[in-house]
């Protein structure tokens, strides 16, 4: 099961609560995921259909217990590559129907505007606006009125979310997504958002608008506000063990980083002892540089610290680091002196 259907079976789980979220929760799903469809006698449908069984339960429950109505449920199977199940929940008495749009802010009175389909039995997304001024009245957008509550944005953005959403494995990177059929839709999902300190944006693709977040501290937020609980934690894991890695992943690199430098360093410094000791030898050095050549010279794979500890009185890592670059300028010096090459 992808991250997406385990955060939609969470949600589904869902007890219902108070009746203006379950409304405000209602006006997600039939504006961003439903149809309303309209026949040539101004008779409204509603329908809403989903591939995950766990929200198709949810919307059937959901309008069932909100509105008391009676509320159809059928399976269709897809005949392509993927043979899955597609869901479908919907109202088919115009009074309920009627009734629904109403509650849910998405019916106004005759003359409003709001944009119509006219003619023979059509259908019209309600996430692009059953555009119908129908007998009576017109469908339109949700208003603010759903949403006036926090509880109440948190339900739309959940219901929302159920019918059009879907979140990256965290494993791999971290994306959420919300696809609307159109720029209004996707301005009222990116403001709601917005409203709990999210940053999300609008970017069209193909026929769509998509709301997304990419930072996954937004995501941890957003799964938060809609009450993904169980999935923000799992969330939350694997962020950890990410984190974890990338700390050891970077302490590794470094380490290695440092042992190749100190390698590095040691190989240089024991070529220009080498080269000291015998061009001129260590007794026309002073006594501390021949000493250190020396210690040096016995001790190749030590680091600057015990090198230091070695030496007789002990210094420390600096006077050693100040000692062995002093080495390899006499070094240097030399090979000048002899036309030899300067490493």
């Amino acid at each position: 099961m992808s991250f997406s259907s385990t955060i939609k079976e969470e949600l589904s789980a869902q007890k219902l609560g108070a009746r203006h979220c379950r409304i405000a929760e209602t006006a997600a799903m039939i504006s961003v995921g439903g149809a309303v469809f309209l026949s040539d006698r101004g008779r409204y449908r509603l329908k809403i259909q989903t591939e995950n069984r766990s929200v198709a339960r949810k919307y059937f429950t959901l309008l069932k217990k909100t509105f008391n109505i009676d509320v159809g449920l059928s399976i269709r199977q897809n005949m392509g590559a993927k043979k899955s199940r597609v869901y479908l929940v919907y109202v088919n008495k115009h009074e309920d129907a009627v009734h629904i749009l109403q509650t849910v802010r998405m019916w106004h009175g005759a003359g409003s505007t709001g944009g119509a389909v006219s003619g023979a039995e059509s259908t019209g997304s309600a996430a692009s606006g059953a555009e119908n001024a129908g007998v009576g009245g017109a469908v339109c957008r949700p208003d603010g009125l759903v949403v006036q509550q926090t509880c109440c944005k948190r339900a739309f953005l959940r219901g929302a979310f159920l019918a059009a959403g879907s979140v990256s494995d965290p494993k791999k990177f971290y994306h959420l997504e919300f696809t609307c059929a159109d720029k209004a839709a996707a301005e009222q999902i990116r403001s709601l958002l917005t409203a709990f300190d999210l940053d999300a944006r609008i970017i069209p693709r193909k026929k769509y608008f998509v709301v997304y977040l990419k930072e996954g501290d937004q995501i941890a937020d957003a799964l938060n506000v809609m009450g993904a609980h169980n999935a923000l934690m799992a969330m939350e894991n694997v962020r950890i063990m990410k984190d974890m890695r990338n700390t050891v992943n970077r302490k590794v690199n470094c380490e290695t980083a440092n042992i190749h430098k100190t390698v590095s360093a040691s190989v240089r410094q024991i070529e220009d002892i080498r080269y000291i000791r015998d061009s001129i030898g260590f007794g026309e050095l002073p006594e501390t540089l021949a000493q250190m050549a020396q210690i040096r010279l016995d001790h190749p794979d030590a680091t600057l610290k015990e090198l230091g500890m070695l030496l007789t009185p002990q210094v420390g890592k600096s006077g050693v680091n100040h000692r062995l670059r002093k080495l390899c300028e006499i070094a240097g010096e030399l090979r000048a002196s002899k036309g030899g090459e300067v490493l």
